[in-house]
């Protein structure tokens, strides 16, 4: 074997293990970016449940002293049967993509919070009813979905509901109206001086 045919076999040989390291490294970083999105992907998941439990929603004092001492005393914190909604039950949907869309409007509330904006039982009351009113315009928009969780026409037995139940319930299919039509203040305090509550 000459020089040149040497040099060539070497050449070759260093060009195959280039591009052997080349492969492994591409594979390699293939499978960081795989792992990494997998722990990524869990972590975020982890994060939006956390976020979605009654104990988080509770956590500011805001909400703590001002509308779940309001819920705790509404029917869908104690009842006869015992089924409880909670707070992401009525404010979270369950669905993935509208959840995800969720928490991220749920950002504006957390920058108020920090602004103070409704850090007081007075300021909460003032801002009351403009905070009532984006739930109400989102739950009517939704057709009432996170209500529609638990609640639903199809199921209900009108022959156990009182007469005036029945007659709203009967007049609200007909009329393609939803939950939050007739149900404000359900769960909430209803904000001072409402009596334009439909604007």
């Amino acid at each position: 074997m000459t020089d040149h045919e040497n040099h060539k076999t070497e050449a070759e040989n260093a060009a195959k293990k280039s591009k052997a390291k080349k492969i492994f490294g591409s594979w390699f970083i293939l499978m960081g970016f795989f792992v990494g999105g997998i722990v990524f992907w869990g972590g975020f998941n982890t994060a939006m449940e956390a976020t979605n439990q009654e104990v988080f929603c509770i956590s500011c004092h805001e909400m703590k002293d001002n509308v779940y001492q309001e819920y705790k005393d509404s029917i869908h914190y104690t009842n006869r049967t015992g089924v409880r909604a909670t707070c992401p039950d009525c404010h979270v949907p369950k669905e993935w993509t509208h959840k995800f869309v969720r928490k991220i409007q749920a950002s504006l509330e957390l920058f108020h919070k920090f602004m103070g904006t409704v850090d007081t039982p007075e300021k909460f009351d003032e801002h009351r009813l403009v905070m009532a009113k984006r739930v109400w315009a989102t739950m009517k928009k939704t057709d009432s979905r996170e209500c529609r969780n638990c609640h639903s026409f199809d199921y209900m037995d009108f022959t156990e509901q009182g007469r005036r139940a029945v007659h709203k319930h009967s007049d609200s299919l007909d009329n393609d109206a939803t939950c939050i039509d007739c149900h404000k203040g359900i769960a909430h305090s209803l904000p001072m001086n409402s009596q334009n509550i439909d604007s």
